[in-house]
């Protein structure tokens, strides 16, 4: 079995999250067998609610559906670096592959900063790929927060 990237939609949802007037941030969380589970952008303005993250949406949309509190087997696709909350959020809910497309230098919690898998707290670790399309997902916070300065 090959690779199969799903983070052009990841990019569709930070797409969608920007138009919205959201930081454009996009998840998608895949089963084992490669369906989408859930998909989401930052709706932390629209819904006024700190902690909707484009990563936490999908997660609370995966576990309500499938009925539990993990996803085990489940790969998360980011556009960014998830921050600290996210990543015990991840951590929590058993994902086993975490793939981001741009590092995170001022907020992320994976490679930078905190570090947060790297923490005794961390009870589950999951495997972590970074930089998939790494130029078009910084590009696009970029101009985002270009437009906006």
């Amino acid at each position: 079995m090959g690779f199969t990237t799903y983070m052009d939609i990841a990019l569709d949802e930070a797409h969608m999250a920007a138009a919205r007037g959201e930081v454009p941030v996009g998840a998608v969380l895949v089963s084992t067998d490669g369906n989408i589970l859930a998909r989401a952008g930052n709706r932390t303005r629209e819904l006024n609610d700190p902690t909707a993250h484009a990563e936490v949406l999908v997660i609370r949309e995966a576990c309500a559906a499938l009925g539990q509190e993990r996803l085990p087997g489940c790969e998360l696709w980011v556009t960014l670096e998830p921050c600290p909350m996210c990543a015990m959020t991840i951590s929590a809910a058993r994902i086993a592959k975490l793939v981001y497309g741009a590092s995170d230098p001022k907020s992320g919690g994976i490679g930078q900063g905190p570090r947060i898998f790297d923490h005794p707290q961390a009870h589950h670790v999951p495997e972590v790929i970074d930089g998939v399309q790494e130029n078009t997902c910084a590009m696009l916070l970029k101009d985002f927060f270009a437009q906006r300065r």
